[in-house]
């Protein structure tokens, strides 16, 4: 019995691993289609949006089962808690990386993102994808000390937003109103994805040694 338990444990695990690749896929896509103008490529990761939803559900189905009927307790019970929470920040990775193509499909045939803003996107794009992929290995690894460095990575992002802002309120801006919005939004997208994988990582931090680290706001 315990051993099939452990392997329900283990399997939530490979779950959240799972997801935390449908979303690295996303993020990577959706960026594809918002640099090259590529409706059909959006078209997908808006439709590729469902399987990370389904999983989401899967995970919590069987935490919760877990729960009930196995009544978990220290690293275990920590571990499904984890997992619960883990799951709603991974959707809502999918759910930004789906803004994002979005506003990629709506100014095709032309390009969303502006040539002289396409270096600071295209970095905040490859930070967010990274840290997803770091956040797959600390999962499969609990690696604490991988899951402390990724706040680095976060700082960056918050740096190019910045700098975002100030090309957008600067005196020669000359892109008008629309690309403007797009490019705020942007931002703060790849922005909120960093964000959700820094509080991921803060969660494995907690499984693996119960410390509590506050959480970023949602």
């Amino acid at each position: 019995m315990r051993d099939a338990y452990a392997d329900q444990l283990d399997g939530i695990r490979n779950d959240l691993i799972a997801m935390s690749r449908l979303v690295r896929a996303a993020v990577a896509r959706a960026t594809e289609a918002l640099l090259n103008g590529d409706a059909l490529l959006a078209e997908r990761v808006i439709s590729d949006d469902a399987a990370i939803d389904r999983t989401r559900e899967q995970i919590e189905e069987n935490s919760f089962e877990l729960l009930s009927l196995q009544n978990p307790v220290a690293g275990d019970l920590r571990m499904l808690i984890a997992a619960l929470r883990m799951v709603s920040e991974f959707e809502r990775m999918g759910d930004l990386s789906v803004h994002v193509a979005k506003i990629a499909r709506l100014r095709v045939p032309e390009v969303a993102v502006p040539k002289e803003l396409e270096p600071t996107i295209s970095r905040m794009a490859t930070i967010a994808e990274v840290m997803v992929g770091r956040v797959e290995h600390i999962i499969a690894d609990r690696d604490v000390e991988a899951a402390r460095e990724l706040e680095e990575a976060d700082e960056e992002m918050d740096r190019l937003r910045r700098s975002s802002f100030r090309e957008l309120l600067g005196a020669d801006w000359a892109h008008g109103v629309e690309p403007a919005i797009d490019i705020a939004l942007l931002g703060r997208y790849y922005e909120r994805i960093a964000d959700h994988a820094v509080s991921i990582a803060r969660r494995v931090v907690f499984l693996v040694t119960g410390e509590t680290i506050p959480m970023l706001d949602a």
